[in-house]
């Protein structure tokens, strides 16, 4: 191995991506978690949180059109879209590329990350803060939702795992979440979201996730793809509570990419199609899954990947 300053990141207990610096670019701590953003030679800029990478600068786009296009592709014309998470800017990004969207609301309870975001990466934001469609509101979105009645055409959650026992995040995989967030869509919402990293040893992430959404809406579809950065494939679920709302087959989505005229550097109808190809492995986990997180008794994953249920509490 050439010798050099390497980031160690654990992807379990059991197997770790070694990232090799060309130099670090920021590092430390804002209110709510840890933050440190380096530069390799294969992937450009690398931003990390609580010693997570979240994405980087070669392969986001792979990332932010697979969470976006699919819901937005679906939708016949979707003008108002709410984010949840996605504080470096990329989610809203593709959001606005629809030429319909008068109104996108990103709600990310790190300000300082925000602005952090603004000034050291603007490949993933790419101006997106500064478009007059863009409303950045940085509360706590579930709360935010809660207190507000506006009600949008689709609605994407961007964010992380819920990772050990202590993750405040776990109160964003409930059913009783899930239900917010239906109430908040307008008939023909759609709900779409970032459900898990699709790994043997972690295999019901995904279906939990799954299982729990399916409680909250009629219509619920997963979808996968590799993300390079993390080498591996992540999970993914598109939902809606109106009949047929997700049902768009190769031909409509070449007709919408034409009428938009979204020139998209990773996604086409054909594998858009593909993404919901399921292994049968998952799809026999998905269908077995009994695991419904809620409010009460909201899920966590352990470092091994085991989900487990326990009540939530902010002293812990």
């Amino acid at each position: 191995m050439e010798y050099g300053m390497y980031y160690l990141e654990p992807v379990t207990p059991y197997e770790t991506i070694s990232r090799k610096m060309t130099r670090v670019i920021a590092a430390g701590r804002t209110r709510f978690q840890d933050y440190f953003i380096f530069e390799t030679a294969a992937f450009g800029k690398v931003l990390v949180l609580d010693k997570d990478t979240q994405s980087t600068e070669k392969d986001e786009y792979i990332y932010h059109e697979t969470l976006v296009h699919p819901a937005l592709l679906a939708h016949p014309e979707p003008k108002s879209v709410f984010i949840v998470g996605g504080g470096e800017g990329a989610t809203l990004r593709e959001v606005l590329r629809h030429p319909s969207v008068e109104r996108a609301v990103m709600c990310d309870i790190d300000d300082e990350l925000v602005q952090m975001a603004k000034r050291l990466l603007p490949e993933w934001h790419q101006g997106a803060f500064e478009d007059p469609r863009a409303a950045v509101i940085t509360e706590d979105a579930r709360t935010w939702l809660e207190t507000h009645n506006d009600t949008y055409d689709a609605i994407i959650l961007d964010l992380n795992d819920p990772v050990g026992e202590d993750n405040p995040a776990r109160l964003l995989f409930t059913l009783e979440f899930y239900q917010l967030v239906k109430k908040r869509l307008k008939p023909g919402g759609i709900m779409c979201m970032q459900a898990g990293m699709i790994l043997l040893t972690h295999h019901r992430v995904h279906p939990v996730v799954s299982r729990t959404v399916r409680e909250a809406f009629k219509e619920v579809k997963s979808y996968r793809n590799y993300i390079p950065g993390f080498f591996l494939n992540f999970g993914f679920i598109v939902a809606s509570d109106s009949p047929g709302a997700l049902a768009l087959a190769k031909e409509g989505l070449e007709a919408r990419l034409r009428q938009r005229k979204l020139n998209l550097r990773h996604l086409n109808p054909a594998f858009i199609t593909a993404m919901f190809a399921l292994p049968t492995d998952l799809q026999e986990a998905i269908a077995s899954e009994q695991m419904v997180s809620t409010d009460a008794l909201p899920f966590y994953l352990t470092e091994q990947g085991e989900a487990k249920q326990a009540p939530y509490r902010q002293d812990v």
